[in-house]
């Protein structure tokens, strides 16, 4: 097939539409962007203690985490060794790792412990059955996992982030979960990522915004390999939407975000609080999308309610109604695929950011092409 979507951002029109709705596109991304990525699965204060556990599920497989006697963390498929009953669901404690179905048991280090009647079974070798790995990283106080077995670290990724993101949180440790804003949208994972890459349509859709929380006319993005940092000055406390303490960090009244591939996103709007885009793919048109707020305590207060709805008010419902709206018009018989409006200067209204997406989806399910 002949593709006007090509390496040259400056000359590049998009991907196809058919990208962001056809079930077969959809099922490689799974298999091969998600199940090859990094993926965010909860913060480290929900494993913070021996025996805590979440079960997340990641690219379609059903995964448990749990952190151990020894206070490592470890990943694990959901799947008991004997007859691939479920483990555990949710999110809590324990002391012993029980399989529901037929009481085989399990170390929380995934070594088998014990299966009911097998020293009466010929050959059966315990440690044949421990349970199967994922591989696990902490980053910046988030936990994330890659089902690939051979993917490059985490760290080696996006090592640059951490000392830029402590710049306009330098307390980032001391932050903790307050507030989830949960969206379900009837939209493609990539149009609501791409549209997160783009200031373009931010005058236009987000004046509120633009009048009374960011400067847009400063905003960049800078890509690297696999992340994106975005830069804006923002209005001083007195003028913003949104009253904030300019002293909190050394960057001040300026909006900072970072953009990691495929489907995350860490802000920090001025005020020093950070907050995580997360978007969750559950169909080729259709996605969970999770807003969360880390705050220096549970409760926000009242500066930090007015700032959370402020955010669901002014970008959230905004952006959620302009992305379905896309999601729509991708299938139009009228639509196949538009012109990437890049220019030289990396300005505000550059969508080089939303090319940078489109390559490396690109990428990925085509390697030997390139893009």
């Amino acid at each position: 097939m002949s593709y006007k979507f090509t390496a040259d951002a400056n000359h590049s029109y998009t991907l196809p539409a058919y990208y962001y709705y056809d079930p077969s596109v959809y099922e490689r991304e799974r298999d091969e962007i998600f199940a090859r990525t990094w993926q965010l699965v909860g913060h480290k204060e929900a494993l913070s203690r021996p025996g805590d556990y979440i079960t997340p599920r990641v690219a379609g497989q059903h995964l448990l985490l749990i952190r151990g006697e020894d206070n490592v963390t470890r990943g694990f498929y959901n799947v008991c060794s004997h007859r691939a009953h479920e483990l555990l669901t949710g999110a809590g404690r324990i002391s012993s790792l029980v399989c529901p179905y037929h009481a085989w048991s399990y170390h929380l280090d995934g070594k088998l412990k014990y299966a009911r009647n097998s020293d009466n079974v010929t050959g059966f070798d315990a440690a044949q059955f421990c349970l199967r790995t994922v591989k696990v990283e902490e980053f910046l106080n988030f936990v994330f996992v890659n089902l690939d077995d051979n993917a490059a670290p985490l760290h080696q990724q996006m090592g640059a982030i951490e000392p830029e993101l402590r710049s306009f949180a330098p307390r980032l440790g001391e932050l903790t979960f307050s507030t989830r804003l949960t969206y379900h949208l009837k939209a493609n994972w990539k149009n609501v990522m791409e549209n997160f890459s783009e200031c373009y349509h931010c005058p236009n859709a987000h004046a509120n915004l633009c009048e009374t929380a960011l400067k847009i006319d400063t905003y960049k993005i800078e890509l690297f390999n696999f992340h994106q940092r975005h830069h804006s000055e923002g209005y001083a406390p007195h003028e913003s939407a949104c009253d904030y303490d300019p002293n909190v960090s050394e960057q001040g009244d300026k909006f900072g975000a970072w953009y990691l591939w495929p489907n995350v996103a860490l802000e920090v709007y001025p005020g020093g609080f950070l907050n995580v885009f997360h978007v969750i793919p559950v169909g080729p048109e259709e996605v969970i999308e999770h807003v969360d707020f880390y705050l220096y305590h549970r409760e926000p207060d009242e500066r930090e309610a007015a700032a959370i709805k402020y955010r669901h008010d002014y970008v959230q419902l905004e952006d959620v109604a302009l992305v379905e709206s896309v999601q729509r018009g991708l299938r139009s018989r009228s639509y196949v695929e538009g012109r990437l409006m890049v220019d030289g200067s990396k300005s505000d209204k550059s969508e080089h950011a939303v090319h940078h997406i489109q390559s490396l989806v690109f990428k990925a399910l085509h390697p030997a092409n390139g893009a």
